[in-house]
């Protein structure tokens, strides 16, 4: 008994140490990315295009990054999010065979561990062989493809976590598949904003999938078609610079990218606990 007692303690330990050291990387990030950015960051910066010379310390600001960011992290997520919902729901035992739902998911779980320098990769080379150029459309179906295995596999579980109990009700009061279906979804549908965010998150923070199949500019997106920047990248060009003043500007835009991450996750969770009100307990 006591020994049982003793591994509890450690184990209770370690756990606790683990969440310490997690939160204290998140917070370290967060008072570097302050302390850094909050200097160099202004209205002018927020609201301006790069003019002559800003990565070398010229005028101008980050506002293309930024509109750039949110076109290509909603677009992707919006349309990741209409393609995987009904791929989740055929992963289910009552649309699909067990022997294709576990190649599937084994096939979504290989995906989902793909580096995202793959996805553009592959994404460049279909757009090169089309004769595509880099634009806003090739930033947000790469990004697409790279979190549609992160959305499928979690709406997946989540699905796989509604009571038998439920959907056994709903048939035996004669709801047809489709309808069974729709009460499953409201009330999975907490969770799917959970992996909206996720997906967003992994979509508006990643760099190298879009570094050739976006491209980058200084002017603001007009169309589709036109190549467009993302505050990823523009933290990329402005780090690598000996200039301490871009240096900082860097840092500003990956306090801006931040803000507007922890704003979307704030956001959704609000609308993810409104949706609760519809889940059964």
């Amino acid at each position: 008994m006591l020994k049982r007692r003793r591994r509890e303690i450690f184990f209770k330990r370690l756990m606790q140490l683990s969440l310490l050291l997690v939160v204290g990387m998140l917070i370290g990030v967060i008072v570097v990315v302050l302390i850094r950015g909050t200097s160099a960051l202004s209205v002018s910066m927020l609201l301006d295009t790069p003019k002559g010379g800003y990565y070398l310390g010229g005028e101008g600001g980050i506002a293309n990054a930024i509109a750039g960011s949110l076109y290509l992290a909603f677009g992707a997520s919006l349309l990741a999010l209409l393609l995987s919902l009904p791929i989740s729901f055929a992963l289910q035992k009552e649309y699909a065979g067990s022997r294709l739902t576990h190649l599937s998911r084994i096939i979504l779980e290989v995906l989902w561990g793909t580096p995202s320098i793959v996805y553009g990769a592959v994404g460049f080379i279909v757009m090169v062989y089309f004769g595509v150029r880099a634009s806003l459309l090739g930033g947000i179906l790469v990004l697409t493809l790279l979190t549609m295995p992160i959305m499928i596999r979690s709406m997946d579980e989540i699905l796989r976590m509604v009571p038998v109990e439920l959907k056994e009700i709903a048939i035996s009061l004669g709801a047809t598949r489709l309808e069974t279906a729709w009460i499953v979804f409201r009330q999975v549908l907490p969770g799917i904003v959970t992996a909206g965010i996720l997906a967003f998150g992994r979509a508006i923070g990643d760099a190298a999938s879009i570094l050739f199949t976006a491209g980058y500019t200084d002017a603001m997106p007009r169309s589709l078609t036109d190549p467009v920047a993302s505050l990823p990248l523009a933290i990329f060009f402005q780090i690598g610079t000996p200039l301490s003043e871009v240096q900082d500007r860097a840092y500003a835009a990956a306090l801006v990218l931040l803000i507007i991450v922890l704003v979307v996750n704030v956001a959704a969770r609000m609308l993810s606990d409104r949706f609760s009100r519809n889940v059964i307990r």
